[in-house]
């Protein structure tokens, strides 16, 4: 048969195009190949593209682009859904394991859960208040960080009450936030025992994604150094599931961390698009 085959998967509503390194290599993929396959009319449709190559009995090669056919340094749900994805095309073996992406090499852990796997991220500085911007009705604070790529977290009355595109969209790309631009979160807490709740405007993909893996991260450290609440978190995402993060903070570093998320494989085929 030709075409490439693929694998569909989704992570906490983050969805995404897979396919095995032994049958293609990232060189083969151009920003309109990778747009083509991720557009949700013409192709399979997707939040971003990866390429998995396995490097060594515990050692995976993770290659990201995001749907506009930008490389993205990290992604924490593609991590989580490259993790499950190797230990499903028996890449590695359960257990741990280590991924490497653009932002250096996370560590992996397959948990009890049958879907479930845990990720490890590298230290990263803590996200910094930021006032470069004015706030908006209803916003309380805002930080600014790098969990892999860029994040700018807001913090909120009611992230029902937020479009992300309208008021993601021009801080997304202003230029206060760095030359780059930033992933914008909004978070909430509902109060009680309920678990924070994230809505996310994604660079690369340009709107908003039902959950971002590394905006949740960026979101738990803020929060911890705004001292609303302490390590692990958990968080509701857009999609409706849950993702965790724990950790440690000290000195403005966090290190230790671990975010944990649910991933699915929701079918895999045969792309014939050219």
């Amino acid at each position: 048969m030709k075409g490439t085959l693929f694998y569909k998967m989704s992570g906490s509503g983050n969805d995404f195009v897979m396919l095995d390194g032994r049958a293609t290599t990232p060189g083969q993929w151009p920003t309109s190949q990778v747009r083509a396959i991720c557009d949700r009319r013409n192709g399979v449709g997707a939040d971003g593209l990866v390429i998995l190559t396995p490097e060594a009995r515990d050692l995976v090669r993770m290659t990201y682009w995001n749907s506009d056919g930008s490389i993205g340094a990290l992604c924490g749900n593609a991590a989580l859904c490259s993790a499950r994805l190797a230990l499903d095309l028996e890449f590695v073996q359960p257990g741990e394991f280590g991924l490497i992406t653009d932002a250096g090499t996370v560590r992996v852990r397959s948990l009890k859960e049958a879907k479930g796997v845990e990720i490890k991220l590298p230290d990263f500085d803590e996200p910094r208040s930021f006032t470069a911007i004015g706030l908006g009705t209803g916003e309380h604070w805002m930080s600014l960080g790098t969990v892999g790529v860029p994040h700018l977290v807001i913090r909120v009355d009611d992230t029902e009450a937020v479009d992300p595109v309208v008021r993601g969209r021009p801080l997304r790309f202003d230029p206060a936030v760095g030359p780059d631009g930033a992933n914008v979160n909004f978070i909430s807490h509902p109060g009680g025992p309920e678990p924070w709740l994230i809505r996310t405007y994604e660079r690369g993909v340009e709107g908003e994604t039902l959950a971002c893996g590394t905006g949740t991260v960026a979101a738990s450290a803020a929060i911890v150094a705004r001292g609303e609440a302490s390590l692990p978190i958990r968080f509701r995402s857009r999609g409706g599931q849950e993702l965790s993060v724990r950790g440690s903070v000290s000195n403005g570093r966090v290190s230790g961390c671990w975010l944990a998320g649910g991933t699915q494989l929701v079918f895999k085929g045969v792309w014939e698009g050219t």
